[in-house]
C-alpha cells in the first residue's frame, strides 16, 4: 500500500537511505540531516507543491511493515515525471518494485493524464533496469541531468513510456487500482 509521508516517518526514512546496499546506486548512505532535508522539501512541501504527484512511503497491507517508498514527481531540475522506488533489501526480488510502480503508472496516466512517465538509473543497476522493463518502459540512450543531484553519477540510464503505448496495452480502465494510493 501506497501513502503519503508524515513527519513521523523520519525514523524509517532515515533507516532506509542509510543503508549501504539500499543506497549503493543512489550516492552512497545518506545522513540522518540530509534525510530530514529529503523529507521536509523533496517529499513533504512536493505534496502542497505539485499536487497528485509526490514520494509514497510503501507498507506491506496485511501488516502495515514500511519496506520503502515509490515515486512519481519530477526529475530534479527537469519537467519529466518518473516513477521510481526505493525498498529495504529485505523486500527486493519479491515483486513489490514492479506492483506499486505499475499502479503509479496507471495512476499517471488514467487520473493525472500525464502524456509521458520516464524513469533513471544508475547504469550498472541491472535489477532495477529489469523492473523497468517488465514495467514496459523502453530503454533510451543514457543521459546526463544538470541538476547537482546528479553531477556525480554521469549520464544515467534513462527509460520512457507514451500514454498511448500504455492505453494500447492496458486499455483505459484501472486494473491495477488494488495497490492502493492513499493521499
Amino acid at each position: 500500500m501506497l501513502r503519503r509521508y508524515t513527519p513521523a516517518d523520519l525514523p524509517a526514512l532515515a533507516a532506509l537511505n542509510a543503508d549501504a546496499e539500499v543506497m549503493r546506486f543512489l550516492g552512497g548512505p545518506m545522513s540522518a540531516e540530509d534525510t530530514r532535508q529529503m523529507l521536509e522539501s523533496r517529499i513533504l512541501q512536493y505534496y502542497d507543491e505539485h499536487p497528485g504527484l509526490g514520494v509514497w512511503l510503501t507498507s506491506l497491507r496485511a501488516t502495515g511493515e514500511v519496506i520503502g517508498f515509490h515515486l512519481l514527481n519530477h526529475i530534479r531540475g527537469e519537467s519529466l515525471i518518473q516513477v521510481g522506488y526505493r525498498l529495504a533489501v529485505a523486500h527486493w526480488g519479491k515483486g513489490y518494485a514492479t506492483e506499486m510502480s505499475l499502479a503509479l503508472l496507471e495512476y499517471g496516466f488514467l487520473r493525472l493524464g500525464l502524456p509521458q512517465i520516464v524513469a533513471i538509473t544508475h547504469p550498472d543497476n541491472a535489477g532495477s533496469q529489469q523492473v523497468l522493463r517488465k514495467l514496459g518502459l523502453q530503454q533510451g540512450a543514457d543521459r546526463a541531468f544538470a541538476h547537482p543531484s546528479y553531477a556525480g553519477f554521469g549520464p544515467l540510464s534513462f527509460f520512457s513510456r507514451d500514454a498511448s503505448s500504455w492505453f494500447d496495452e492496458h486499455g483505459r480502465l484501472p486494473k491495477f487500482a488494488s495497490a492502493v494510493l492513499e493521499s
